[in-house]
C-alpha cells in the first residue's frame, strides 16, 4: 500500500487526448508539478460515470484554487475506451486529463490492482485519490467502500488540503 512520502513507481502509461495518446514515463510526467490524481476501476462503469468522475469535474477549479497544477483520472482500459468516456462524460471540457493504464502497469506497481471475474475485471484499480508533489504520494485517500465514493472523492481531497 502507499504511503505518504513515498516515490510513486516509474512506470508507462497512456496520456489520452481527444486526437491522440503518448505514451510517458510516470515520473517524468508527474515532475515538477502537483497533480490530483483519481484512480477509479473502469471508464463507462456505473458508480466511476455516475458518481466518481461527475464528482471530480465538479470540484476540479476548487482543486485548482488549492494549488494542484493538473486533475487526473487514471483508469485501467484502453486508450481508445478512455478517449471516448472522456469526450461522452464532459472530461475533456472541463480539463481534465485522461490517463490510460492500459496493462495495469502502474496500478500493479502501486498495489492497487484487483480482480473481479465475475464482471470480467481482471487487474483494474482499485478507487482512490492520491495527491502527487513532485512524483512523491503527499495525500492518499483509499476507497474502502464498494459501488460508491464515500473517501476518494475531490471533495474528500480538498477537506485535506
Amino acid at each position: 500500500m502507499l504511503k505518504i512520502g513515498q516515490k510513486l513507481p516509474d512506470t508507462k502509461t497512456l496520456v489520452v487526448t481527444e486526437n491522440a495518446q503518448n505514451s510517458v514515463r510516470m515520473a517524468n510526467y508527474l515532475a515538477d508539478k502537483t497533480a490530483a490524481i483519481f484512480a477509479m476501476p473502469g471508464a463507462f462503469t456505473a458508480t466511476c460515470s455516475k458518481s466518481h468522475l461527475p464528482n471530480v469535474i465538479a470540484h476540479k477549479t476548487d482543486l485548482e484554487g488549492k494549488g494542484i497544477d493538473e486533475v487526473i483520472i487514471l483508469v485501467v482500459n484502453d486508450a481508445f475506451v478512455v478517449r471516448e468516456w472522456g469526450r461522452q462524460s464532459g472530461a475533456y471540457d472541463a480539463g481534465i486529463t485522461m490517463i490510460a493504464d492500459a496493462g495495469s502497469d502502474f496500478t500493479k506497481a502501486i498495489g492497487m490492482n484487483f480482480t473481479a471475474t465475475a464482471t470480467g475485471f481482471y487487474d483494474r484499480s482499485q478507487r482512490y485519490a492520491l495527491l502527487s508533489v513532485n512524483y512523491v504520494v503527499s495525500e492518499f485517500l483509499l476507497e474502502e467502500a464498494r459501488s460508491q465514493v464515500l473517501s476518494s472523492g475531490a471533495n474528500h481531497l480538498l477537506d485535506r488540503l
